[in-house]
């Protein structure tokens, strides 16, 4: 069994169904033999985005992700301290802890972000 960890806009891609979502990734997260896992960070920032009117989410987005049978990921205190080894490469706080939580939890970012694929990490 492996495990993965999405990315904040993974999420919304696999959501919303966004075409921008890759063959690849798509079935990594079909596929029931994986454990899928959404952290606590990318919930805060999809909040944070909707208040700020930065980002338009229906309100059952939660409930979604859910039924999907994804895995909650909370923040944990050694995630906060593994930010201290990460290189500055990228600067966005939400994707740093993401970064930490994938090194620290041994797990695969699933993500488009260019900017994580320079981390010493595995990234589809």
């Amino acid at each position: 069994m492996n495990r993965y960890l999405l990315d904040t806009h993974i999420i919304l891609w696999w959501l919303y169904d966004d075409p921008k979502l890759s063959k690849v990734q798509r079935n990594i997260i079909q596929d029931s033999q994986n454990e899928i896992f959404v952290s606590s960070a990318s919930v805060w920032e999809i909040e944070i985005k909707r208040n700020l009117g930065k980002l338009i989410v229906d309100d059952a987005y939660f409930k979604a992700i859910e039924d999907d049978g994804f895995i909650f990921l909370k923040i944990e205190p050694y995630h906060s301290l593994g930010l201290r080894e990460l290189p500055d490469i990228h600067n966005d706080p939400f994707d740093r802890m993401l970064i930490a939580q994938a090194i620290s939890e041994k797990m695969v970012l699933i993500s488009r972000d260019a900017q994580i694929k320079k981390y010493d990490l595995k990234v589809i």
